[in-house]
């Protein structure tokens, strides 16, 4: 019979792994855009699509550590990475960069809503280190998604 507790863990365990896989794809996706934003808001975009990948970068640490101190294996490959992520890919170069700044804003509004989920699996997990944590981690994604919102007013 298996122990509640064990499955809960496992399940953040899980989660957190997915929350890992969309932080690195957001991550290389915010990148690419930041190499190939053009236009009349290029200077702007550029640096702000860098601090906000930087942002994110930083934060992976930080995410594996926590699945290795709840006992889990993290990911380990580009492709273990793909098979998580729910973010889209993007490889098209040449969108606009309002197109560019929009697919951020949303795909940075589905993390918010990604971390809302894992904050309830470490909630059921009993993990309040976790459930800490991700407080600041949605802060930071909802500015993020507000910036992006703001330009495209």
């Amino acid at each position: 019979m298996s122990n509640p507790k064990d499955n809960a863990t496992a399940a953040l365990v899980d989660s957190l792994n997915g929350l890992l896989a969309d932080y690195f794809a957001l991550y290389m996706k915010t990148k690419s855009f930041h190499w190939h934003v053009a236009g009349p808001q290029f200077r702007d975009l550029h640096l702000l699509f860098d601090e906000q990948a930087q942002e994110m970068f930083a934060l992976t640490d930080t995410i594996a550590e926590r699945v290795r101190k709840l006992g889990g294996d993290t990911l380990t490959s580009i492709g273990a990475i793909g098979g998580k992520s729910t973010i889209k890919d993007q490889n098209d170069t040449s969108l606009n960069a309002m197109d560019m700044v929009r697919e951020l804003r949303d795909d940075n509004a589905a993390l918010v809503a990604s971390l809302k989920r894992v904050k309830d699996a470490a909630g059921e997990a009993g993990d309040n280190a976790t459930d800490g944590l991700i407080d600041d981690w949605t802060d930071e994604a909802e500015e993020r998604v507000w910036f992006l919102s703001q330009i495209t007013r």
